[in-house]
């Protein structure tokens, strides 16, 4: 399910430091179970090369603003990521 455009989210990072992202698309796995958010720097500029950071998250209650994002670490997670942010770009280019 995509989101709405230009929701946006804070994350700090291993130092604590807040950064401000905004959110790409999220997508659930059926199979697994999990649930995927991409997001990319909220300050960079239209002209320069995006960066796209990618997460596994859980909703931490039923409040949907209150996530927990996990660094995605197996192979087979970062090619599906990838796969389906390859598919939503080319969906939006066309």
């Amino acid at each position: 399910m995509a989101l709405e455009e230009k929701e946006r989210i804070i994350i700090p990072d291993e130092n604590g430091e807040e950064h401000l992202f905004e959110v790409l698309f999220t997508f659930d796995v059926d199979q697994t179970g999990n649930s995927y958010i991409a997001v990319v720097p909220a300050e960079q500029k239209d002209d320069e090369e995006v960066e796209v950071f990618a997460f596994r998250y859980e909703e931490k209650s039923q409040d949907e603003d209150d996530l927990s994002l996990f660094q995605i670490e197996s192979e087979e997670e970062w090619e599906m990521v990838e796969e389906m942010l390859n598919t939503l770009t080319d969906e939006e280019t066309e």
